[in-house]
């Protein structure tokens, strides 16, 4: 499995739809903030303007645009930029909205019409990765569907139809092709203004992400800076100096958060005996596993199995 793949599936990254809406202007509408959760809204038709907590301009938003939150800050979508923006669930409330069809807003025809594609991208609650800590506050992407594959452009369009659409299967189409949003979302940032971004830049740099890959295909190996640093085809001490200038993080230290992300994976979805869970995740003694997970995730391994099997049985 490539690298963004590794790390948006370990983090189980799954896209929801919010709904398809028809705004007719002068509208607003505020987006609350909210944990684990990334946001997107992408213009099928006509403008719009977004004002993400935190910043100070406001960005206009045309035909064929799309924004990501990533950390799903609290954000305003509005034409004109300024006007009065209540709170999304009340926007629902009012319109009578029932799920079905376009979320309508206004009286079409008498103004401006802006139709979104709005959803969100839910991560794991203790899913943690720099590749995603580290992205901006929002991710503007111009004529989405130009920079994308031409085969994601004709994807958009499926969900721009198939939303809130009252065809048999409508609903499942547009949800599952809009889990592709985010990766190539992402993809994209890294490979422009993501590539000189502290955090990001290693998953740009091709020595460092020779190291990154082969971590990441063998998270259990005995590595050492010593062996990667033969991966990324550099010295040893310019090799941990470079990531740790492009990621953050030291080698060694990436290689162990890395290996709690799997080891936290593995106890929540798996009744493998703890010491496997170890071995999986590169450690021979179960005891120093059970101390280096508890630094980071916050718990030891059982308690932490134990947790999620509560969480199961409650839902």
């Amino acid at each position: 499995m490539d690298l963004l793949s590794d790390i948006l599936g370990l983090m189980k990254l799954s896209g929801t739809l919010y709904f398809r809406t028809s705004f007719t202007a002068p509208w607003g509408v505020e987006v609350p903030s909210f944990e684990n959760i990334a946001r997107f809204h992408y213009v099928h038709r006509g403008r719009c303007y977004a004002r993400v907590a935190g910043e100070d301009d406001a960005r206009l938003l045309e035909q064929g645009d799309l924004i990501i939150i990533p950390h799903g800050a609290t954000h305003i979508l509005s034409d004109p930029v300024d006007v009065d923006a209540p709170t999304v669930d009340q926007v629902v409330e009012q319109s009578g909205f029932t799920g079905q069809g376009a979320l309508v807003v206004g009286e079409p025809g008498s103004g401006h019409e802006s139709q979104l594609i709005c959803g969100h991208f839910a991560f794991e609650t203790e899913a943690s990765h720099i590749l995603v800590d580290a992205l901006p506050r929002f991710i503007h992407i111009k004529e989405y569907g130009q920079v994308s594959p031409g085969w994601l452009d004709d994807t958009l369009k499926v969900i721009g139809a198939e939303a809130g659409g009252d065809q048999l299967g409508s609903d499942l189409i547009a949800l599952k092709l809009s889990e592709i949003i985010f990766t190539q979302a992402v993809r994209h940032y890294l490979a422009h203004e993501g590539s000189s971004q502290k955090g990001l830049a290693g998953f740009a740099d091709p020595n460092i992400r020779q190291a990154l890959e082969a971590i990441h295909q063998e998270p259990a190996a005995p590595w050492t800076v010593e062996t990667l640093a033969q991966k990324a085809g550099m010295s040893r001490t310019s090799f941990a100096n470079r990531f740790s200038d492009l990621t953050t993080y030291t080698p060694l230290n990436y290689l162990t958060s890395w290996r709690m992300q799997i080891a936290r994976k593995l106890l929540a979805d798996s009744d493998l005996p703890i010491i496997e869970v170890a071995t999986q995740a590169g450690y021979q003694s179960e005891a120093s596993f059970g101390r280096t997970f508890k630094r980071h995730i916050g718990q030891p391994p059982a308690s932490y199995r134990r947790s999620k099997m509560r969480v199961i049985a409650a839902s």
